[in-house]
C-alpha cells in the first residue's frame, strides 16, 4: 500500500508587514550597490503602525536618502492612504544606521590583505560568517520547486496582480495563502485544502469576496486535475479582514525565511537574506547552492537534490559540502558531490563573480521569494540552468 501524506505550504503578498520590511532592506541595498558595488551592507527594518524604522551596518561611498527609499516601497505595495493605518507620505521614518563592525569585516577583509587587496583573487575574500546553506531543486514544477509551495506562492502573487490591476478593487496590500497537497507514493494526488487570507476594504460583503477570490486568484492557480469534490475553500475563514498591515502586526525584516525558500519541505540553514549584501554568504551561499541543486536536476541526473554547504567566518574554501538526493539520482552521491566540486567554486568571491551578485537586483527579490523566481526578467542567475551539460558529460 502507498503511502498517503498530507503536505502544506505557505505564502505572503508584498503587502504583509514582514515582507514590506523585506523589501525595504533590499532597496536600501540596490541603492547603494547602485552607486558603490563594493558597499557593504547589514540592513533591517521595522514597520508598525505610522512608523518605519531603519537600522544596521553600512559602509559606503553612496549617499542615501533613506525617508525616500522607505516611502517609495511603501507606495508602490499600495499603502497610500490613511485609512489603511498606513500611508507612504505620511508614516515616520527613523534611522540608526553605524558603520560596519571592524570585527566582522576583518573576516572578510583579513585575507584580501594577505592576498594585496585583489579581490578578483578568489582566495582573497573569506566567508562573512560561519553557518550551513541550503540549496535545492525538484523536478515536479517548472519552477523546480516543490508543488504546494510553488502553488502558493503563484496564488500570492494572483491575488496582489488582481488588486494592482483593478480586478478587484476593494482588496487592500496584505495577504497570504496556503496549499495543503496529498501525496501517494511520493506524488501529489489531490489538493486538500486552499487557504486564502486577504485585507479588504469594510464595504465588500463576504459572500463577494469569496465568490471573487476563489474564481480569480484561485481557479487561474491550481491544476484542475488536483481539484476535487472533497478539496477544502477557505477563504477569510475568520471572516472580516479590513485591519491589515502594519497598523495591524509589527513587520521586521528576515521572519519569512521559509517563504523565501522552499516553503518548509527543505531545511533552513537559519540565515535570512533580504539587507545584506553578497559577502554575507547567508545570501550568496544560498543562491549558490540552489544553482548547483537545479543544474543536477535539470541534467536529469536526479529527481530531487539538496546541497548543504558550509563556511567558517574569514575562509574562503567551505568546510563541508553535502549531497541529499533522496535515493533518485542516477549516480552515487559521493561522485556527484566530487563533480559539483569541479563545476561549481563554492568560495565567495566566486559565487559574488558567478551570479553577478554586486549589482542591484534584491528588491524584486524580497516578496514571493528569492528562488524559482522564473516570472523575473531578467533571470535571477542562480536560476539558469548552464551547467547542466557539463555535469552530465562529466558523470556519463
Amino acid at each position: 500500500m502507498k503511502e498517503r501524506v498530507f503536505i502544506t505550504s505557505e505564502s505572503v503578498t508584498e503587502g504583509h508587514p514582514d515582507k514590506i520590511a523585506d523589501q525595504i532592506s533590499d532597496a536600501v541595498l540596490d541603492a547603494v550597490l547602485a552607486e558603490d558595488p563594493m558597499g557593504r551592507v547589514a540592513c533591517e527594518t521595522l514597520v508598525t503602525t505610522g512608523l518605519v524604522q531603519i537600522a544596521g551596518e553600512i559602509t559606503t561611498t553612496a549617499r542615501l536618502d533613506y525617508p525616500d527609499i522607505a516611502r517609495g516601497v511603501v507606495r508602490e505595495i499600495g499603502y497610500t492612504r490613511g485609512k489603511f493605518g498606513f500611508d507612504c507620505d505620511t508614516c515616520a521614518v527613523v534611522t540608526s544606521i553605524d558603520r560596519q563592525s571592524p570585527d566582522i569585516a576583518m573576516g572578510v577583509d583579513q585575507s584580501l590583505e594577505r592576498k594585496g587587496g585583489d579581490e578578483s583573487n578568489d582566495e582573497a575574500v573569506g566567508a562573512g560568517d560561519q553557518g550551513m546553506m541550503i540549496g535545492y531543486a525538484t523536478d515536479a514544477t517548472p519552477e523546480f520547486l516543490p508543488e504546494p509551495f510553488a502553488l502558493a506562492q503563484r496564488m500570492a502573487r494572483r491575488l496582489t496582480a488582481v488588486r494592482k490591476v483593478g480586478e478587484l478593487t476593494y482588496l487592500r496590500p496584505d495577504g497570504k495563502t496556503q496549499v495543503t497537497l496529498e501525496y501517494e507514493g511520493g506524488k501529489a494526488v489531490r489538493a486538500d485544502a486552499i487557504v486564502v487570507s486577504t485585507q479588504h476594504n469594510p464595504e465588500v460583503s463576504l459572500e463577494q469576496l469569496r465568490s471573487d477570490v476563489k474564481r480569480l486568484v484561485i481557479e487561474p492557480v491550481m491544476p484542475k486535475n488536483l481539484m476535487d469534490g472533497k478539496t477544502k475553500f477557505l477563504i477569510n475563514p475568520t471572516g472580516r479582514f479590513v485591519l491589515g498591515g502594519p497598523h495591524a502586526d509589527t513587520g521586521l525584516t528576515g521572519r519569512k525565511i521559509i517563504v523565501d525558500t522552499y516553503g518548509g519541505m527543505v531545511p533552513h540553514g537559519g540565515g535570512a537574506f533580504s539587507g545584506k549584501d553578497p559577502t554575507k554568504v547567508d545570501r550568496s551561499a544560498a543562491y549558490m547552492a540552489r544553482y548547483a541543486a537545479k543544474n543536477v536536476v535539470a541534467s536529469g541526473l536526479a529527481h530531487r537534490c539538496q546541497i548543504q554547504v558550509a563556511y567558517a567566518i574569514g575562509v574562503a574554501e567551505p568546510v563541508s559540502l553535502m549531497v541529499e538526493t533522496f535515493g533518485t539520482s542516477q549516480v552515487s552521491e559521493e561522485a556527484l558531490t566530487k563533480a559539483l566540486r569541479q563545476v561549481f567554486d563554492f568560495r565567495p568571491a566566486a559565487i559574488i563573480r558567478t551570479l553577478d551578485l554586486r549589482r542591484p537586483q534584491y528588491r524584486r527579490l524580497a516578496a514571493y521569494g528569492h528562488m524559482g523566481r522564473i516570472d523575473l526578467d531578467p533571470l535571477p542567475k542562480w536560476e539558469n540552468t548552464d551547467k547542466a551539460d557539463e555535469l552530465r558529460r562529466l558523470l556519463s
